[in-house]
């Protein structure tokens, strides 16, 4: 009997603690949406095989009056680069594709310039001189390109801002070519060589790429806060056709954890490839160092033990944490344009990381 009281208290203690846990958490969403942040939100984190704890608020659609939830799919935006880094890099390890080879060796027609050439290397790390969005026209596209090969034409011709190597800048175009690399080099179309080789070995059901026009079963809204300010309102829809391997996936927060679950146990890449990732290769800092397809969120000498990425797009906020030597993965996804979640990401990542040193 005694020992059956003792058991019965023990287990008490602990779901207090875990309700107490599960305020702070709450209470992190909660912001989120306060004062109409963010029309709809999902969040979460997982520690090594588990997913311990993830939740939604919010609205999905406000005309339909429906809830967002865990299933939702959302925007990824930019946290796309991080699996298109992996796919390039699953291909480096079969020895397919080459770091440091011109890219005209797997895109013959690709301009060439009178210095460098543009490498592998200089595309995964945004030190490839290819400029980003003209203006925000550009951005805002309703234009369909069939292929991103077709993509390919709205900027190739372009000059340079720099020659290859020298300096960095943040460049989406850059991981288009990157998808066409990729392409070439697998003989799979990026949708299908993506979900073979990433979302499926991870086992991500509910991510794909965001085709323009197309609704799917369980999809967001695209919402928008005007210059980050004011009460959000229904977005229109832009083309992410010219993107797709930079930011033209979308998701589920409990898919964009279960991708996080495969970084951290070695099942895109091994430990090896991903610690060279992990480096430090974008040659000077924009706020954090980059390595290949991951911004590195700690000062030296520490770089990349913290690894992630953000992203920003209509319709989408978002945030990626994870620390690989603790393995824990911390998400924010919202529907809503303009929104700060790096933040609420960072206290995410807080309450995960003592999850795990109570665990410890």
């Amino acid at each position: 009997m005694k020992l059956f009281v003792i058991f019965i208290l023990s287990l008490s203690s602990i779901m207090c603690k875990a309700q107490a846990n599960d305020a702070k958490e709450q209470a992190v969403l909660d912001d989120l949406i306060h004062n109409e942040l963010a029309v709809g939100a999902a969040i979460g984190y997982s520690v090594g095989d588990s997913i311990m704890w993830h939740s939604a608020k919010g609205s999905s659609n406000t005309t339909e009056g429906k809830k967002m939830q865990t299933h939702t799919k959302l925007r990824m935006a930019s946290i796309a680069k991080s699996m298109t880094a992996l796919a390039a890099m699953q291909l480096v390890e079969k020895g397919a594709l080459d770091l440091d080879t011109p890219i005209q060796t797997y895109i013959p027609d690709y301009p060439t310039h009178p210095k460098t050439q543009i490498t592998t290397r200089h595309l995964l790390s945004h030190t490839s001189g290819i400029a980003g969005y003209k203006d925000a026209k550009e951005t805002r596209t309703q234009t369909t390109y069939a292929s991103l090969y077709d993509a390919l034409a709205l900027f190739k011709e372009r000059d340079l801002l720099f020659e290859p190597g020298t300096k960095y800048t943040y460049t989406t175009y850059g991981y288009t070519v990157l998808g066409v690399i990729i392409e070439k080099v697998s003989g799979l179309t990026f949708e299908a060589y993506m979900q073979q080789n990433i979302w499926g070995r991870a086992g991500m059901k509910d991510t794909g790429v965001d085709k323009f026009g197309v609704q799917l079963e369980n999809e967001s809204k695209l919402y928008h806060r005007k210059g980050g300010k004011g009460k959000p309102k229904e977005g229109k829809e832009n083309n992410l056709s010219n993107r797709i391997p930079g930011g033209g996936f979308y998701t589920t927060i409990e898919d964009i954890l279960k991708f996080g679950k495969a970084v951290v146990n070695d099942v895109f890449v091994s430990k090896e490839t991903l610690n060279l990732m992990r480096q430090h290769h974008s040659l000077e800092k924009e706020r954090n160092a980059y390595g290949f397809g991951w911004f590195l969120y700690n000062p030296k000498p520490n770089e990349g033990a913290l690894i992630g990425h953000s992203g920003a797009q209509m319709g989408c906020s978002s945030f990626l944490f994870i620390v690989p030597e603790k393995k824990v993965v911390a998400a924010v996804l919202t529907n809503t344009s303009r929104v700060e979640v790096g933040q609420a990401a960072g206290n995410l990542l807080h309450l995960a990381l003592e999850k795990v040193d109570s665990i410890e």
